[in-house]
């Protein structure tokens, strides 16, 4: 049953209308039960009992049959959907394809070798090297039967195809086996890219497909946000994404892959502070998505509203960024959970550094789950700056028995975690915090300032952007400055 909820969760509601409509083309009887439970669990999260409400009393095996059949139903549904909107060229050639065969069955030779010539075209102007292997095979096979073709050259073209579909198969290994390697403890990122690169026979270079570009870009920012360090990924990003620049290929072709490359491009050089490039890549973003009758713009606006959003918070417009965040809406793209969970951290922070305490709290009370879930969801990274932000609001508030439970549960909770992937500069944070809420030192002493100095020139030129926030607010208290203009001006000495 949990499945069929989270399923229909995936749906808008333009899409469960259209589902709806169909269920009831397709029952041959009126007292079918499938829409009613569709609705039900469409609008609420109760999933105890609903075999009593559809039927008036407990009903178990008439209602996990009828479970079966809408689960059936949406699996249809969204196959039937998917198709709709997969690329019409792949399934234009495809089509094609099929149909060749179908003409050499009824010795069509003529015509059937004219359709994959089509089929042909499209395949290879889009880089679908699976299709293009079914055209040669079928050239190849049936080659005796057209007088006017070089089998020679369709074999040449064949070998080539080969090698393509083997580079996308070594993307493929290249990409589980760095995964595998983030799973298992913190790689040195310097290394791992080159090191995976050569192990799979990869090389960056314009002859590479738009798509294994993306790919090698997709593994690169996944590198960097699990180890934090984009300042040592970053030049690896910067080749990838300059020959993706200087070839030829029309990024509308790609559409979809080139909205999540300015994502990630966005996304990169904001992390190392390059914020003018950051809000030229992201302003590119917002106009590719407009693109084909605005085709992606409801899957990539989340993503884009987190770039928008930290930009204004770091370059003076944290008020704009507050407001956008109070009108985002959260329930519309439930369904990408990790964009919507990074804007509601995003605007916890903005109303932190607006000094809005209390309003921050109640926001970050919306994230009910336990650290398991979210690590699960969203990664350990993204889980301790939560946690971290919530004891900062709570010292603020001066929540004196929670801010000792939430210090004591982070240190048990996470300081082997951090001392094995090198991050034991949080706890030297965590530290000298504790420090300053309990005043176990004179926090306004000379001694005290150069340990805050120290942290903060530790990894200077490392410092992802939006931790600046947690350093930030440290550097306020011993100053006794206002945080927001502290929180600007030391991302701009990080910068410089």
């Amino acid at each position: 049953m949990s499945i069929i909820y989270s399923i229909i969760a995936t749906l808008s509601k333009e899409e469960k209308t259209a589902f709806v409509r169909i269920l009831k083309e397709r029952n041959k009887r009126s007292d079918t039960k499938n829409i009613e439970l569709f609705k039900l669990l469409s609008t609420s999260n109760q999933l105890n009992g609903l075999d009593i409400l559809l039927y008036g009393k407990p009903s178990k095996g008439a209602y996990h049959a009828l479970c079966k059949r809408l689960h059936d139903s949406l699996i249809d549904f969204i196959a039937t959907k998917s198709f709709d909107k997969e690329s019409s060229e792949e399934m234009n050639a495809l089509k094609l394809v099929l149909a060749s065969s179908i003409f050499f069955k009824q010795d069509q030779t003529y015509i059937a070798f004219k359709t994959l010539a089509k089929a042909e075209l499209i395949a290879v102007k889009y880089s679908l090297f699976s299709i293009l292997n079914e055209i040669y095979h079928t050239q190849i096979l049936h080659a005796h039967l057209n007088s006017a073709l070089d089998l020679q050259q369709i074999i040449g073209k064949w070998q080539a195809n080969k090698l393509d579909i083997q580079q996308e198969d070594n993307l493929n290994l290249f990409y589980a086996t760095i995964q595998a390697e983030l799973n298992e403890s913190k790689p040195k990122v310097s290394d791992i890219i080159n090191r995976n690169l050569q192990k799979f026979n990869i090389s960056i270079s314009e002859n590479l497909s738009y798509q294994s570009l993306f790919k090698i870009l997709q593994i690169s920012n996944q590198v960097a946000h699990i180890s934090r360090d984009y300042y040592a990924i970053f030049p690896f990003i910067e080749d990838a994404c300059q020959k993706i620049e200087t070839s030829e290929r029309s990024s509308s072709k790609h559409l979809f892959d080139h909205l999540q490359i300015l994502y990630y491009l966005a996304n990169t050089y904001f992390r190392i502070n390059n914020l003018k490039e950051a809000e030229k890549y992201i302003l590119a973003m917002h106009t590719n998505m407009h693109l084909e009758n605005k085709k992606y713009y409801t899957i990539f606006y989340p993503q884009y509203a987190v770039i928008e959003n930290l930009l204004l918070i770091y370059t003076g417009k944290n008020e704009e960024a507050i407001k956008n965040l109070k009108a985002f809406n959260f329930e519309k793209y439930k369904n990408k959970q990790v964009s919507t969970l990074d804007l509601k951290l995003t605007f916890v922070v903005s109303l932190f550094l607006n000094q809005n305490f209390k309003e921050a709290l109640k926001v970050y009370q919306d994230f009910y789950h336990n650290d398991q879930w979210y690590i699960n969801k969203i990664g350990y990274i993204w889980v301790i700056q939560k946690n971290l932000i919530e004891i900062l609001l709570l010292i603020e508030l001066d929540y004196f028995e929670l801010v000792e439970s939430r210090l004591n549960g982070f240190r048990k909770k996470y300081t082997k975690h951090l001392k094995e992937h090198n991050e034991t500069i949080v706890l030297a944070f965590l530290k000298l915090i504790t420090i300053y809420y309990y005043k176990t030192e004179d926090i306004y002493a000379e001694a005290f300032i150069k340990k805050v100095d120290a942290l903060l020139l530790k990894r200077r030129n490392e410092t992802d952007v939006f931790t600046i926030s947690f350093y930030a607010w440290l550097k306020a208290k011993t100053e006794k400055t206002e945080l927001y203009k502290t929180n600007l001006n030391f991302v701009n000495w990080v910068k410089n």
